[in-house]
This record gives C-alpha cells, sequence and structure tokens, in this order.
C-alpha cells in the first residue's frame, strides 16, 4: 500500500502531463511523466489540480555498457540526478520517482556495473529522499527480468507497461508469487498496439480500430483482467492522457492536440467514479474507402478520384463536424520502435464534402498514405476513424 499526506493512497492514474483539470475531474488522482523535461512546471500543474506525480529519472539501456555505465559518464549522470532528487524531493506533488524505463535486467556477470550504478542511484534516492519510493518499470510481465530485479536490485517496487499481455496478468501474479510477492504498479495499460502480424495489411500498414471500438476495449481490459482485488495491487495508470503521434496521431490518444476528449475519457471516468457520461461522442462503426475495408489492401493510381463515408451506431448525423486528412505513412521502425515524427499532411486534397462522405484527389507520388477523419460533436467531443491505401502507377 501506498501512503500520500499520511493516508493510503490507491493510484488512479494515467501516463501523460496535460489535459490535468479533465483528468481530476474524471476522478484521477495521478500522472507519471518519463523524463525531467519541463518537471517543475509538470509538479506545479499538478499540485495546482491536485494531483500526484510519479516522476521519471531515464536510465541507458543496460547493454550500453562500455558507452555508459563502465565510462566516466555514469558518475556524471549521477551526480547530474542527484541534484534532481535535492531539487525536487520536497514538493508538494511529488508521490515517487521511476528510475528507467522498460529496462532489461540481464543476469550475466558482465552486467555486473549496470547493476552497481543502478543500485548506487537507487541508495542516493533513498538516502537524499527516504520519503517518495523508487520504482522502474519493465515490458509486460517477464519473470527473468522480475527475478533479477528481486535478487540484484533494492528496488522499491515493480512497474509494469502492459497492454494485451493484461489478460493473463493475474494468472501469471498468482504461478510465480512463490518467488516474487511484492507490491506492483501498472504504470501503462490499455488498447493493444501497433506490433501484432495480424493487424497488418499486405505492405505493412497496421489497422486500427475506431475510437468507439478503443473505447470498449478500455472497459472490458479493465473490468475483465485488472488486478483491483490484489492486495498487492497500488493502482493502474492509463495510456495515453493526451494527444500522442505514435505510428498514427490517434492510435493510443484519448485527446485531440486541442484538448478534446474521446469516448476513452468517459470510460476512465466511469472506471474511477463509477458515473456514465449522459451524453457520448459520436458513436462510429466503421469507415469504407472505395467501398473497401482497412484490411482490403486499397490501391489507387495517382491522382485517381476516390471516396470514403463514415458509418454511424446512430443514422443522424446533424450537428456532427468532419475533419478530414490524408497523411504520408511513416512505416519506419527503427530498433523495433515506432516513429513518434508527425506525419506529413497532404493538402488541398479534399473535392467534395457532403456530411459523412467525401470525394478526394490521389495523391501523385507513389507509396504509402492513410486517410484520417475526425468527427466532433456540438460539445467538442470527437470520434476517430482511419484507413490505409497505396498509391500505385501501373508499369
Amino acid at each position: 500500500m501506498l501512503y500520500r499526506n499520511g493516508e493510503p493512497f490507491l493510484i488512479k492514474g494515467a501516463s501523460g502531463f496535460t489535459n490535468l483539470k479533465q483528468l481530476r475531474e474524471a476522478g484521477g488522482n495521478t500522472i507519471r511523466v518519463w523524463d525531467t523535461l519541463n518537471l517543475a512546471k509538470i509538479l506545479d500543474s499538478a499540485q495546482a489540480n491536485h494531483l500526484a506525480v510519479i516522476a521519471g529519472l531515464p536510465m541507458p539501456s543496460s547493454e550500453n555498457l562500455d558507452d555508459f555505465y563502465k565510462s566516466p559518464k555514469a558518475a556524471m549522470y549521477t551526480s547530474k540526478l542527484t541534484g534532481i532528487v535535492q531539487r525536487f524531493k520536497n514538493h508538494p506533488a511529488l508521490l515517487a520517482w521511476c528510475l528507467g524505463n522498460e529496462l532489461a535486467f540481464p543476469n550475466k556477470p558482465k552486467y555486473n556495473q549496470f547493476y552497481a550504478v543502478f543500485n548506487g542511484l537507487i541508495d542516493m534516492i533513498h538516502q537524499q529522499d527516504p520519503r517518495h519510493p523508487v520504482t522502474t518499470t519493465i515490458m509486460t510481465f517477464q519473470k527473468k527480468n522480475i527475478m533479477n530485479i528481486k535478487l540484484r536490485t533494492t528496488i522499491d517496487f515493480i512497474s509494469f507497461n502492459i497492454f494485451g499481455s493484461i489478460q493473463t496478468l493475474q494468472e501469471d501474479l498468482e504461478k510465480f508469487k512463490w518467488f516474487w510477492d511484492g507490491p506492483f504498479l501498472i504504470t501503462e495499460w490499455g488498447i493493444e498496439g501497433p506490433w501484432l502480424a495480424e493487424n497488418q495489411n499486405a505492405w505493412g500498414a497496421y489497422i486500427e480500430s475506431t475510437s468507439t471500438k478503443k473505447a470498449e476495449q478500455y472497459l472490458a481490459n479493465y473490468q475483465k483482467y485488472m488486478p483491483v482485488n490484489n492486495l498487492r495491487f497500488l493502482g493502474s495508470m492509463v495510456f495515453y492522457w493526451g494527444q500522442k503521434q505514435e505510428l498514427t496521431p490517434t492510435w493510443f490518444s484519448l485527446f485531440d492536440e486541442n484538448g478534446a476528449e474521446t469516448e476513452a475519457v468517459q470510460v476512465m471516468r466511469y472506471i474511477w467514479t463509477g458515473k456514465k457520461a449522459t451524453e457520448k461522442p459520436p458513436m462510429l462503426k466503421y469507415m469504407l474507402l472505395a467501398g473497401q475495408g482497412a484490411r482490403d489492401n486499397i490501391l489507387f493510381q495517382p491522382d485517381a478520384t476516390a471516396g470514403s463515408k463514415v458509418y454511424f451506431e446512430n443514422a443522424d448525423t446533424l450537428g456532427l463536424t468532419f475533419k478530414w486528412k490524408v497523411i504520408e505513412e511513416d512505416w519506419f521502425k527503427p530498433n523495433g520502435i515506432f516513429s513518434e515524427k508527425k506525419p506529413k499532411e497532404i493538402n488541398h486534397l479534399i473535392i467534395r464534402q457532403s456530411g459523412s462522405e467525401i470525394s478526394f484527389k490521389v495523391p501523385g507520388k507513389e507509396g504509402p498514405y492513410r486517410l484520417l477523419v475526425y468527427v466532433y460533436n456540438k460539445k467538442g467531443a470527437f470520434a476517430t476513424s482511419n484507413t490505409p491505401f497505396y498509391v500505385l502507377k501501373n508499369p
């Protein structure tokens, strides 16, 4: 159990640092950030909105032995983090420190220096700031990482970044408690990410669900699989509270870049408070592009004319505003990580728009693209859908 201001504290949180007023109004109480960039401003904003903060202290990969852990850089970085801890340890919004994000914790002796630096930083935080615990995050429930964290580190509790594998988390915890029965926090959870092979079309474009379908998935994942009754459970943090470019601008985003909210925000409000929304955002079913769906490997000739339509649970689209975009698909994936570079939007392509239908000019340049639609209601809440297509010139 975590304590804040002397009282038991269950984390009802989100990964992200924007839209804090909406988080508090939805019943959330904590945010998590990955680094110390703008940490002073973030802590102050959180405090103003009565939110706690888990502050990230980035660490290089444990593989960076010669370049970092066995070099003078490690001592310099330790000095830098010491200054950060000393500066912010008394901020009233601070809840905990998170040392590293999704590090690997190997067992081979050659990594001894990594563990020496890592534990040295934990000891420094414990000495400088004994009131705030230290955690680290790992990807999913990996027994080898958990084993080495327990045996070779002095971390206070383990945090999981967990998406689709949340479905087996309760079973995993139960089967491994003979070895590790410590407290845990879920620092990232949500819909499945764009990394499953079955979510790709013929040229490797990833198929994204509508925001309506995603909202259903957020609710189902929490209600079916979140280990809320486990006495070791410290809470959870939904991903991502804000707008984040990761493969697409909308895949993980619970908001748009102007702070408008998707239905998933209403889902979190229901999870945290038990209160259902009186008015929902537009309820999207699917999009068709040239009469085809996202999995149909849609090909166009350059500069052709194409049409698209989005379909709704309710046929009445009166009062809805439609915003369409064509973007160049970014399918570059360095080291298995999806690029966070904002995709290039191709302007001046829409020929005609009538409610939920458009016709547009296909880009003249060969390559992969994606058509996106944002549908807003009168209160500013919105729904999204998108479809990949490929421009291919006949030989």
